[in-house]
């Protein structure tokens, strides 16, 4: 069971990135699938989920409008689409899944698996 996240990097503030998980050894389908992020001397944090099924998603005010979250199945694949990207969004990203049904979409406690993360900088 392995998560792999891709597509991090260094962008000037009000760029775009696509940040890309890909799952191996999961029936990807049946998970929901979140991302987080922890930067430097601060708690992780949720930022995105996507459902698996109806495909629901959900933000953290945060990111509201800027950022959107995208799933591929046939992949195995989910997608963290970045815009106007903010020097505070600088942080080591990560994607998790889990099989909870649980309400709290942004909660990493419900998660099972995680990534390894990428680094997203935000700086000019």
């Amino acid at each position: 069971l392995q998560l792999v996240e891709s597509g991090g990097g260094l962008v000037q503030p009000g760029g775009s990135l696509r940040l890309s998980c890909t799952a191996s050894g999961f029936s990807f389908e049946d998970y929901r699938i979140a991302w987080f992020r922890q930067a430097p001397g601060k708690e992780r944090e949720g930022v995105s989920a996507i459902t698996s099924g109806d495909q629901s998603t959900y933000y953290a005010d945060f990111v509201k409008g800027r950022f959107t979250i995208a799933r591929d199945n046939a992949k195995n694949t989910a997608y963290l689409q970045m815009n106007s990207l903010k020097p505070e969004d600088t942080a080591v990203y990560y994607c998790a899944m889990t099989q909870s049904l649980a309400s709290d979409y942004l909660e990493d406690f419900w998660y099972d698996y995680w990534g390894q993360g990428t680094q997203v900088t935000v700086s000019s």
